[in-house]
């Protein structure tokens, strides 16, 4: 390998949009991502929204020449849908889920069945260490009225916990993928800030794209601009992400996207427009200030949600109760003509059977619900738990006091005095 792949890299990231029988054209559509990226020839390619083996296995038929290396993330009931595949050799892979993603009854979203989860793939570029991530985040549908934003927000700040604590010998770190989250998000600010991560976008030296950088347009004839509403042209939601180390800096030298239409093809490649980015040494920096109010405005919205999943917890175990209620109710008045003998039964039986069997439907749903809401209660309390441990110690990074003061060995007490227990006596 040529030593300008050791200092420059081609990353390429898109939301495919393939759901097999269900998204428009899927099967054209993977034909002409494959000979994209036959073409092309970038070093690193990250997509979401495979969520069709078959259509990954057949894409790797295609790139076997081009890029021999690659990985399927597997994960919930239909997958992750998220793929890679690499001109540099993978050396490992790890998937990690995301503890919420959205509701099992929000059938006609889709989110839950997914499995949202971030992937995670070791190469070595040269003598250099990549880490790189592909993920997607779970879609916002009503910008105005988002139920799911806790979620996001949970979600942004387990990825930015995975990439901080899998990347520590990375000499290189890259993220891409459908975020979900417009640039200035509470999500977004999160795990940019907290991971030192830069956009390709902001930072970039050349752009050549779609208008503001947006990545779901409106003139896609597979979108709805009513969905877009109230951003006219469209939203920018997919990232290519990145950091060097203190070892190797890195900056973006161009970055690109697909315009909508395709030459020589009736309709575009995906609902979603594709980020190529060239990446070359550059500098990062971070702001702790800044990162500390971005997780206290995270840790406030999380409590929001906790707030809200406690409520909808009380009012299912409070619906439960009433359900119970109402049968035992029901079992002592069918229990009247057996007491005393002759007495009739005073409800028809069918009526009498038709409560019964709505009460005991009341008690089980009510009784997953509660199962339900404890578990989000749950993991929005482990979140809020290590956003506060997060916001102490970098609060005391800021004002310039060690984290913990090491005990020396070499100190003994005075005379006349027994040793600390927490000091080894020689």
């Amino acid at each position: 390998m040529a030593e300008s792949n050791t200092t420059r890299l081609r990353v390429f990231s898109l939301n495919c949009w393939g759901i097999r029988y269900l998204s428009k054209h899927c099967r054209q559509r993977y034909a002409m991502i494959g000979e994209l990226l036959s073409r092309e020839e970038h070093d690193i390619v990250l997509l979401q929204e495979v969520w069709s083996e078959k259509d990954f296995l057949c894409l790797k038929r295609k790139l076997s020449s081009t890029h021999p290396h690659s990985h399927y993330f597997k994960s919930g009931v239909i997958g992750s849908g998220m793929a890679t595949f690499s001109r540099h050799r993978i050396h490992d892979a790890f998937l990690y889920r995301y503890s919420l993603n959205g509701y099992p009854y929000m059938a006609h979203h889709g989110d839950w069945f997914g499995g949202k989860a971030v992937g995670m793939v070791i190469l070595n570029i040269g003598r250099l260490a990549a880490h790189v991530y592909v993920t997607h985040l779970h879609a916002e549908y009503c910008r105005e009225k988002d139920s799911y934003l806790p979620h996001r927000v949970v979600q942004a700040w387990e990825l930015q916990q995975f990439l901080r604590h899998t990347s520590s010998g990375a000499d290189l770190v890259i993220l891409a993928g459908d975020l979900n989250l417009h640039p200035q998000d509470l999500g977004n600010r999160l795990l940019r800030t907290y991971t030192g991560l830069r956009d390709s976008y902001t930072e970039t030296a050349k752009f050549d794209g779609c208008e503001d950088g947006i990545t779901l347009i409106a003139d896609n004839p597979f979108i709805n601009p009513k969905e877009l509403c109230p951003f006219e042209k469209g939203i920018r939601i997919d990232y290519i992400l990145y950091k060097g180390s203190g070892r190797v800096s890195i900056q973006c030298e161009s970055l690109s996207t697909t315009k909508g239409s395709v030459p020589d093809h009736p309709f575009p490649y995906s609902d979603h427009e594709a980020l190529s980015a060239e990446l070359q040494l550059g500098e990062q920096d971070c702001a702790l200030a800044e990162l500390v109010d971005i997780v206290t405005e995270a840790r406030t919205e999380v409590k929001v949600g906790l707030y809200c999943a406690e409520k909808m917890r009380y009012t299912a175990a409070r619906t439960g109760v009433m359900g119970l209620a109402l049968l035992l109710l029901e079992l002592a008045i069918a229990a009247v003509p057996w007491l005393a003998l002759g007495t009739d039964q005073p409800f028809p039986r069918a009526t009498f059977y038709l409560l019964g069997v709505l009460c005991f439907a009341i008690l089980i749903t009510t009784f997953l619900l509660y199962i339900f809401y404890t578990m989000e209660v749950k993991a929005l309390q482990g979140a809020e738990d290590q956003m506060r441990l997060a916001v102490g110690s970098l609060q005391e990074r800021l004002r310039g006091f060690p984290l913990a003061q090491p005990l020396n060995p070499l100190c003994r007490p005075p005379d006349g005095q027994d040793p600390c227990p927490l000091e080894p006596e020689e």
